[in-house]
């Protein structure tokens, strides 16, 4: 076993065994990166692993090309690193990758890229977690890779809720001649100018694929099967976000929620008879008990309203060139865009079923999410965007650090001690 180093000599024989003084933090995105700078300005030791070749691969690889952070920047900011002044109210996807660049450069953080964690197991005998890894050593040869394994006191798992896309089977898909893509493959709708789309989901990447195929003169059919909140992103010039966060620190959760609908009503009217029904649980409520996010409103809804996105219901099956709703509409389709969502790839290799469920999520809501137990820690599962994430960090990075420094002086006493006892000896 040698000791902690960023060494890259591969063993190509045998796995070769690092031991890592300070936690292993698995994801580069921007909660393991929270993490990190934490524990940099505590002087902890630490290392992160990447399964890409970059910092926040969702953001640089798996999203479309108009996207902006949908709530104001300052809910979005990492700690102790405020955007730049000159960046807009709601930054964009290339703003929102300089700031993490930047923010990864001012705190140091040097990433390992292309190591995919295998399997990350607790050792009871030890007291360690055993983190094994493959790393890609040839980008001409993806079967070429070497192995590793990090033996270390405290494991951080910031992958996040979104690691892994969602696609649902539908009957018939086979079939379809048309192109299908999921929404983190989907970059602009300029290649898709004149024909006509099947966007499934109505969520707020639904939604905006929708508006951003309407803006190159596409043809959207947007598939809601339930319901939904859509509320605008402002309301009387006021983040929608800004002020729910008022009302639910003065009001109950309901009489918050009856306030932010009324005032949806009054900007958007009745939206039920477009096809979007809304849910018996307000936006806020909905939110704290599934996790679902609300829909913030910037510019779909007036194409609706104007019958360039088509709401249409479930689907029955898919064949040749067209698709079979569930109220027996027949569409004829070019292409098939999945806005079906995301989700956690952390029971793929945590192995490990008291602090993850099964969906791979902390088994205890927000705020108490965070800590597991023997050096277990999980950021950016909260459901709660980037502020809760960096709520997470904050606090993941100060107790390891505590943890960390309390450990240290005790080794420390223990090696003088022995020092001293072999000098008596003498």
């Amino acid at each position: 076993m040698v000791h902690q180093s960023f060494d890259q000599d591969i063993d190509f024989f045998a796995r070769k065994c690092i031991w890592v003084n300070g936690p292993v933090i698995v994801g580069a995105g921007p909660s393991g990166l929270a993490v990190g700078a934490g524990l940099k300005e505590q002087g902890v030791p630490f290392i992160v692993l990447e399964r890409a070749d970059c910092i926040a691969s969702l953001w640089q690889k798996r999203t479309y090309d108009r996207l902006k952070l949908h709530l104001p920047k300052q809910f979005c900011q990492l700690p102790n690193f405020p955007f730049p002044k000159d960046f807009p109210e709601y930054p964009t996807k290339n703003q929102f990758i300089n700031y993490l660049e930047s923010y990864a450069q001012h705190f140091d953080i040097s990433p390992n890229f292309n190591e995919t964690v295998q399997s990350a197991k607790y050792d009871e005998t030890f007291g360690h977690w055993r983190v094994k890894t493959s790393i890609s050593t040839s980008d001409s040869n993806p079967s070429a890779f070497a192995e590793v394994e990090y033996i270390c006191r405290w494991l951080v798992v910031a992958t996040g809720e979104n690691s892994e896309k969602i696609v649902p089977e539908f009957e018939g898909l086979e079939e379809f001649k048309g192109n299908v893509v999921h929404a983190c493959d989907y970059k602009s709708g300029l290649a898709y100018r004149g024909k006509q789309v099947l966007v499934v989901g109505c969520g707020n990447s639904g939604m905006e694929v929708s508006l951003d195929l309407c803006n190159h003169n596409a043809s959207p059919s947007m598939v809601v099967r339930g319901s939904v909140h859509v509320l605008p992103r402002e309301i009387f010039g006021k983040s929608t976000f800004e002020l729910a966060v008022l009302l639910m620190k003065w009001l109950p959760l309901w009489l918050a929620d009856k306030i932010l609908l009324m005032l949806t009503w009054l900007l958007f009217g009745n939206l039920q008879k477009y096809g979007l029904k809304r849910p018996s649980l307000g936006p806020l409520e909905l939110k704290n008990i599934s996790g679902k996010t609300p829909v913030l409103d910037i510019g779909a809804l007036k194409k609706i309203r104007s019958g360039e996105i088509k709401v249409v219901p479930g689907i029955s099956r898919f064949s040749h060139d067209r698709v079979k709703l569930v109220d027996g509409q027949i569409l004829e389709i070019d292409s098939v865009v999945l806005a079906t969502g995301y989700r956690s790839n952390v029971p793929s290799w945590l192995k490990e079923n008291e602090f993850f469920s099964r969906e791979g999520i902390p088994k205890n809501a927000f705020p108490n999410g965070w800590k597991g137990n023997a050096g277990l820690y999980a950021v950016g599962f909260t459901r709660r965007g980037l502020s809760g994430a960096s709520l997470d960090a904050i606090g993941v990075s100060q107790d390891i650090s505590k943890s960390w420094k309390e450990e240290t002086k005790q080794k420390r006493k223990s090696v003088a001690a022995r020092h001293r006892r072999c000098i008596s000896h003498f």
